[in-house]
């Protein structure tokens, strides 16, 4: 996905003013969880996933929170995505996003992520998303969160349903760093002066092709190497927790009040 560029004619002799971009991943950064997993769950409420292709992405989302990414669940995952998708709908598919947004992705925003992304826009900077995230999903997230655009993965379609291959590699690790040093030879992008966010070690080559890596609720792994670089860390899990173990106490204590005071009226109605 790229946003419509609105600039004047350039002379041949000039150059265009350099940019400066900041770089989010998506799963764990901006998105609490795996976005794949809201695709299967769609997919399943459409009939074109059976409950145990969701449960499988299920039991690979709980371990992705519980301890971060690892690189065999997600080659496990790509082949297990490409092979249910072949004979999708790309047109489908690309329906099921607004929904899939809607129903799972915005509710799971890490607002604090976006509202730095929101920061990097109002002073001028591009923002772009960089994920393994398929660009049907990818695509309606940067739209929906008015974003530059995105980098995601490219699955090959023919006669307008889906192959079950990819165009190109997935772009996890090594690959998000070389789209996005393309991605800046294309727009004069700045990478020294331009910001990356992650929350995964994977994702070091992203981080460190910029002159801003940050750190974004990482996984051990990446908590460690940021603080031995000194790179920023943020960690918004604990705040976002603590007000989940809030809301769930009031209620709580809500339904041990109302209990309470049903007791005292059947005490008062015996006593009558």
């Amino acid at each position: 996905m790229r946003a419509p560029e609105n600039s004047s004619p350039l002379s041949p002799d000039s150059t265009p003013e350099p940019v400066v971009a900041a770089f989010f991943d998506v799963d764990n950064t901006i998105v609490r969880g795996a976005s794949l997993f809201a695709v299967a769950r769609k997919m399943h409420q459409r009939k074109l996933f059976r409950f145990r292709e969701v449960l499988f992405f299920a039991i690979k989302q709980l371990r992705f929170l519980l301890s971060g990414e690892h690189m065999a669940d997600i080659q496990i995952i790509r082949d297990r995505a490409l092979k249910l998708v072949a004979g999708t709908s790309v047109s489908q598919m690309e329906q099921l996003g607004d929904e899939i947004y809607d129903e799972f992705i915005h509710p799971k925003l890490w607002q604090n992520t976006v509202a730095i992304a929101r920061g990097h826009l109002r002073v001028g900077r591009e923002v772009w998303l960089v994920t393994a995230t398929p660009m049907e999903v990818a695509g309606v997230i940067a739209r929906r969160l008015e974003l530059t655009g995105a980098l995601g993965t490219h699955v090959a379609s023919h006669n307008g349903q889906y192959t079950g291959e990819l165009i190109g590699s997935i772009l996890h690790g090594e690959q998000k760093a070389r789209a996005v040093r393309q991605l800046a030879a294309e727009k004069n992008i700045r990478l020294v002066d331009s910001w990356a966010y992650s929350d995964s070690f994977n994702d070091v080559p992203l981080l460190e092709a910029v002159g801003h890596p940050v750190a974004i609720n990482p996984d051990a792994r990446l908590r460690a190497y940021a603080k031995a670089q000194g790179w920023q860390i943020y960690d918004f899990r604990t705040g976002q927790q603590a007000a989940k173990l809030s809301l769930k106490l009031a209620g709580v204590i809500g339904a041990v009040w109302a209990a309470q005071r049903s007791l005292s009226r059947l005490r008062n109605m015996w006593r009558g």
